[in-house]
Parts: C-alpha cells; sequence; structure tokens
C-alpha cells in the first residue's frame, strides 16, 4: 500500500457553539482517488478549507507529503504541492481559455500578475498551458473566452488551472455540482484519466460519480468520520445508508 500523502489528527473547528470538525483524524493515500461524501451540513467543505490552508483549525494537526503544514498559508501548501478547486467557479471570464491557464503557469512560477494579459504569449506559459488544456479535454477551446463555456467546461478548466500548478494532491469540491448527466460523464471520464498521476480528495454528492472514481471513501457527519472504505463497503454499511446514502438514493 501507498504511503499517506495526507494525514489529519484530531482536526477540531468550531464557530462559537457550533462545532464543525469534532476531532477528526484521516489519511489519504498517495496515488489514490480518495472521496468525502456526507450530508449537507456535516463539515465537507470546512475540513477542505483547513487541508488547503484557506482556513485555520482550532486544535490539531495537517500533514502534507510527509511535513507539518498545519501553520502554512495556502501560497505555501501550494508550492508544496497541494491545489484546490471550489465549488463556485474561479475562472477569469473576460481571459480566453488558453490565458485563464496560462496566468495559474505564471504565478506558479513566481512571476509578477503585472504582465496577466502577455502571459499567454510566453511560449513556455503557452505550452504548458495547452498541455494541461489537452489533458482536460479542452484543447480546442483554448481560443474561446472563458466565460462562453458551458458549466462543466468551467468545471473542466478549473482542474486544467490546478493541474498547470503541478500538484501532488489536488482538492476538488463538489466538481460535479450545477452540470448535467453528460457534463457529468465527462468529468469522471476527465478524473478517471489522472488516477495515478497525482492524488486526488473529492467532495462530491453525485454518488455515480463517487462509486464510479472512489478507491476509498470516508463518510463525515456533524464532523465526524463515521465509517470509512472501498466502495463496496460504504455502499453496504447500514449506518451509512441510514445517515446518508438513504437520503440521496443509494445507487
Amino acid at each position: 500500500m501507498a504511503e499517506p500523502i495526507l494525514v489529519l489528527e484530531d482536526l477540531r473547528k468550531a464557530y462559537g457553539a457550533l462545532t464543525v470538525t469534532d476531532n477528526l483524524s484521516m489519511t489519504v493515500q498517495a496515488g489514490s482517488i480518495h472521496a468525502l461524501i456526507g450530508p449537507n451540513g456535516a463539515g465537507k467543505t470546512t475540513l477542505i478549507g483547513q487541508v488547503s490552508g484557506q482556513l485555520a483549525p482550532d486544535a490539531g494537526r495537517i500533514r502534507f507529503d510527509g511535513h507539518d503544514v498545519t501553520g502554512l498559508p495556502m501560497y505555501a501548501r501550494c508550492r508544496r504541492g497541494l491545489a484546490r478547486s471550489f465549488q463556485i467557479t474561479t475562472i477569469l471570464p473576460g481571459f480566453t481559455v488558453l490565458e485563464n491557464v496560462a496566468v495559474a503557469a505564471q504565478a506558479h512560477d513566481g512571476h509578477s500578475f503585472r504582465f496577466l494579459r502577455p502571459a499567454a504569449a510566453e511560449a513556455r506559459l503557452n505550452e504548458a498551458a495547452m498541455t494541461a488544456l489537452a489533458t482536460v479535454g479542452l484543447a480546442d477551446r483554448a481560443a474561446l473566452r472563458a466565460g462562453s463555456l458551458s458549466h462543466g467546461e468551467k468545471r473542466q478548466l478549473e482542474i486544467a488551472i490546478a493541474l498547470v500548478m503541478k500538484p501532488k494532491l489536488l482538492l476538488l469540491d463538489e466538481p460535479m455540482a450545477g452540470t448535467g448527466h453528460e457534463e457529468s460523464e465527462r468529468l469522471v471520464a476527465t478524473l478517471e484519466a489522472l488516477r495515478g498521476s497525482l492524488t486526488i480528495l473529492l467532495v462530491e454528492h453525485d454518488m455515480d460519480a463517487v462509486f464510479a472514481l472512489a478507491d476509498r471513501i470516508s463518510v463525515l457527519v456533524y464532523g465526524r468520520v463515521i465509517a470509512e472504505g472501498p466502495p463496496d463497503e460504504i455502499r453496504a454499511d447500514p449506518e451509512v445508508r441510514s445517515a446518508y446514502l438513504g437520503e440521496e438514493g443509494a445507487p
């Protein structure tokens, strides 16, 4: 078995009397697709925020790729190889698809944002951006304005933006949200193609996508992991079916 690339130890996050992450411990194996599921309000996005560095835990420790990153800001974790996409698309709609990815490559290289517009004109950045776009199936959309893409294509673009930052761990927060059936299938195929090339921690409500992709699933309810295991075990777990799958409709 591969070594864990992410180790969460006794994480806690509370807002006043509301405990959102409740002494949570979890590991994610390198090279795997690990899904985090649970009902609305379970604390999934808050947990991803703590892993990415957007939110600071009140207690506990986060180890990434063998290093304690608990106190590091987002940009420092990104430098170490941790990238995140959000529930809401974060692209630059007035820029072309290629420029969106080239700007991310430029930022990853540490160049000034004063030169956003010329970014796609630099051959090296352009090449890296096109490689990422080809990986997610958007090479033929490179010259279009990002704002003109369909919702599903915008999610694919977000993944390309993350890939150009050369992540070891990719955090995906509900990438299927708002997509139609065909768009979801394309996103599943995109993520399947990435299997083994990096580690993915996937927060998702689309159970068809989760069971198609995940090597391992953690079920979060009220800030605690109530079950963890391979898809077949999670699908059959009576506590999981009662707490979550029964609400969504078990596949």
